[in-house]
């Protein structure tokens, strides 16, 4: 017998693989209890359904990407050098783990509108940072919600074009072009 917690991480990780694959709506408990070699019962003793799962799946791992992301880019001086870090910094977890880096990506538009303004958000930290930057005229004044969306689409339309297979290499070998791509889009 499995200890409890090994168990909820089993179905964890095989929820969050069937749902990159098949999409949330696509997968049912059924699936999820039998690539995991579970009874149904056993995963309904973990997760009240399909939705709170989802929903834990990406509520605790997009907040703790958050607080990553703040953390690496607090410990920098400059815009450029704080920009730099969470570029980075998002490329190792995309390489470190494609599948809830892919999973955060595509299960985002079902899931937002679900994430309260009190919790730690990945584009909020992006967009303090940038605009924190104008504030200090490191880069030119604007909407600092554009300047994020222009930096984590960057970012982000880079790892769709991993996640379906049209680019071979890592993300983290594309790390300085995507540095230098959203500093040129934000400094004008």
């Amino acid at each position: 017998m499995r200890p409890k917690e090994q168990t909820k991480d089993l179905i964890a990780r095989t929820a969050l693989t069937l749902f990159v694959d098949q999409g949330i709506d696509g997968t049912t408990i059924r699936d999820i209890a039998a690539a995991a070699g579970i009874a149904e019962g056993t995963l309904y003793r973990h997760y009240a359904g399909k939705d709170a799962l989802a929903w834990e799946l990406f509520s605790k791992n997009y907040t703790a990407f958050a607080r990553e992301l703040h953390r690496i880019q607090a410990g920098e001086v400059s815009l450029r050098a704080k920009l730099e870090a969470m570029v980075r910094q998002c490329c190792a977890f995309f390489d470190r783990d494609p599948v809830l880096f892919s999973y955060l990506l595509l299960a985002q538009h079902g899931q937002l509108q679900k994430v309260t303004p009190e919790m730690a958000n990945p584009v909020e930290v992006v967009r303090e940072v940038l605009a924190a930057g104008m504030d200090r005229g490191e880069i030119p004044a604007g909407d600092p919600d554009v300047a994020a969306a222009m930096v984590l689409g960057i970012v982000l339309q880079v790892a769709v074009f991993k996640i379906y297979g049209r680019l071979t290499q890592s993300l983290t070998s594309l790390a300085e072009v995507l540095v230098a791509a959203t500093w040129r889009v934000v400094a004008g």
